[in-house]
């Protein structure tokens, strides 16, 4: 068995002529290295990396999106020295790795500077896409394609084009980037451009680019202005699309410039006339004309009276007796009516207009058909604790008071007799045409008790008979006449002892004296109490002179004889 001699390379000789065949030792696995290109073969290349054996590497990795094969012999190219040496004795390289680690390098001096850098898409994945940045695979996502959602993305893709890179983690391989921030750069670059060249009051062409329920974004040649939908025209516009297409050319006038923004606020009423000129002498206050109802809220409809001119039905204007309805009730879209103006304010563009006024005041016609005095038939509408409510003739309203109810009865019970719906038939009493009052009485009808009573007056003696006895006093009806009264019991006589009203029965005749005669208040009180004093005075006036020496009770003994015997020679 032969043993080594002085003469063998020892295994640390060994590895240091290895290390000195591979290029004076500067070849390390993990590293990127520069070869050239020897051969082709098929979809291999072969490379020479100065080992003392080629590696070979696919093809397909020196293509890639946005790249084409252009790979030579002689081409000097860099690689990624995964081994130096496989089981079959070759080096085992990799392009792929190698752009990838110099991409990488690039890429994160990119970012630390915050610059753009270059790459492709390639490829759809969930919620995005994918990006070669020249060997680095970056996400984009959805958002961040475009400053506008747009549907198809196949234009974008395989083709060169800018990118900001918004997050990266060397450790984890994941990139981040946005195609959104760049286009936003630069279309500020060239708004802000474009903006100097523009001036407030410049009239300009422009094509209508989008529209919205507010208004159209117009491009100006680059940058876009905004038509709000209340500058279009003079009339009223609802919607953009009554006037204008997606597409269509227009001209327009720059009405304001945000140069901190750059927005720029268009208008194309503005180039026309404007029909609010002498709108004092076109619309005088007082006139009337017919116009077409453009809108309706909850205030009242508006008017068309021209092409740009508008007036506002308020409500309280729109009708004489319907008050609490919604306007919508009252007119419709559309329609064509006849109004009055009201009032005009050139300054702040309004025009007030009434549509009642173009029509009779309902109480001026009832007040002429039905004067006071007049019998009319309604439905009780409605019952208040001050009366009732009539609907009459004309769509107006009267009100019986509880006082014009009934000529004996408190009101306050009359009115439970009626409900709603019932006809009802009462005198006109009074109409307020200015304050749009028409006040009613149903008990006048039943004729005026006050006009029973003759010359009646306060003072007076009458005989009464007794219709019903109360605990609080009795019920009476003057005999001869329709009026009724109550005597209350401290009036029922001069004796406290007296004043009980079970002294006296229903049909019983008693004589009392008026105390209050009121023919226009219809007020009639009586008092037994005040005929026993009176007659008290009337007896001492004509005895007490003749009978010095007689008592009270004497004089009133004789007097009470005397009148009784006055009664039976009757």
């Amino acid at each position: 068995m032969a043993t080594a001699t002085g003469n063998a390379p020892s295994r640390e000789d060994f590895a240091a002529l290895l290390e000195e065949s591979f290029g004076g030792g500067n070849l390390q696995e993990g590293s990127v290295i520069k070869g050239t290109v020897v051969g082709i073969e098929k979809d291999l290349a072969v490379i020479d990396v100065g080992l003392k054996t080629e590696g070979r590497v696919a093809l397909r990795e020196f293509t890639g999106p946005g790249r084409g094969n252009e790979i030579k012999i002689g081409d000097t190219v860099e690689v990624y020295l995964e081994r130096v040496e496989n089981a079959l004795g070759e080096a085992v390289l990799s392009r792929d790795k190698a752009r990838r680690e110099e991409s990488w390098g690039k890429l994160e001096t990119a970012f630390k500077n915050n610059e753009k850098v270059t790459g492709v898409i390639f490829n759809q994945v969930k919620g995005g896409f994918t990006v070669d940045l020249d060997g680095a695979v970056a996400f984009l996502p959805r958002s961040q394609v475009d400053i506008r959602p747009i549907r198809d993305v196949t234009p974008l893709m395989n083709v060169n084009q800018p990118f900001q890179i918004l997050k990266m983690d060397r450790r984890r391989g994941n990139i981040v980037v946005s195609r959104r921030t760049v286009l936003e750069e630069t279309r500020a670059e060239q708004r802000q451009e474009l903006v100097q060249n523009l001036e407030e009051g410049q009239v300009i062409d422009g094509v209508v680019k989008n529209i919205t329920d507010y208004g159209a974004f117009v491009d100006l040649g680059g940058i876009d202005g905004l038509l709000h939908v209340t500058d279009i025209a003079w009339r009223r516009v609802n919607h953009p699309t009554e006037v204008l297409n997606i597409g269509q050319q227009v001209k327009v006038k720059i009405i304001k410039i945000n140069h901190e923004t750059h927005r720029i606020s268009l208008g194309m009423k503005q180039l026309l006339d404007d029909p609010w000129q002498g709108i004092e002498a076109k619309f005088p206050v007082g006139a009337k004309f017919k116009g077409r109802v453009t809108n309706i809220t909850d205030y009242g409809a508006f008017v068309e009276l021209e092409p740009g001119i508008e007036g506002l039905i308020h409500v309280s204007e729109m009708s004489w007796t319907k008050k609490n309805v919604h306007p919508g009730k009252i007119v419709s879209t559309s329609q064509e009516v006849e109004v009055q103006v009201l009032e005009v304010d050139p300054v702040k563009r309004r025009i007030s207009l009434g549509l009642k006024q173009t029509m009779r005041n309902p109480w001026e016609l009832f007040v002429e058909k039905y004067p006071p005095g007049t019998t009319v038939e309604g439905e009780v509408k409605n019952k208040t604790e001050f009366g009732l409510f009539l609907g009459l003739d004309g769509d107006v309203d009267g009100m019986v008071h509880l006082s014009d109810l009934d000529w004996k009865r408190p009101g306050e019970q009359v009115i439970e007799e009626y409900k709603k719906g019932d006809r009802v038939q009462a005198q006109v009493l009074d109409v307020d045409v200015e304050k749009e009052r028409i006040s009613l009485g149903i008990k006048q009808l039943q004729g005026d008790p006050m006009a029973t009573a003759g010359e009646m007056k306060k003072g007076d003696v009458v005989t009464c008979e007794v219709t019903e006895v109360k605990e609080s006093g009795i019920d009476v009806k003057v005999v001869g006449t329709e009026l009724a009264a109550f005597i209350k019991r401290s009036e029922l006589a001069r004796d406290r002892n007296d004043q009980r009203a079970d002294r006296f029965q229903a049909g019983q005749k008693v004589d009392a004296r008026v105390v209050q005669f009121d023919r226009r208040a219809h007020k009639v009180q009586l008092s037994i109490k005040a005929l026993e004093v009176a007659e008290e005075k009337e007896a001492i006036a004509q005895y007490g002179s003749s009978d010095s020496g007689a008592t009270l009770g004497d004089i009133l003994g004789t007097a009470l004889r005397r009148k009784g015997e006055e009664g039976d020679k009757e």
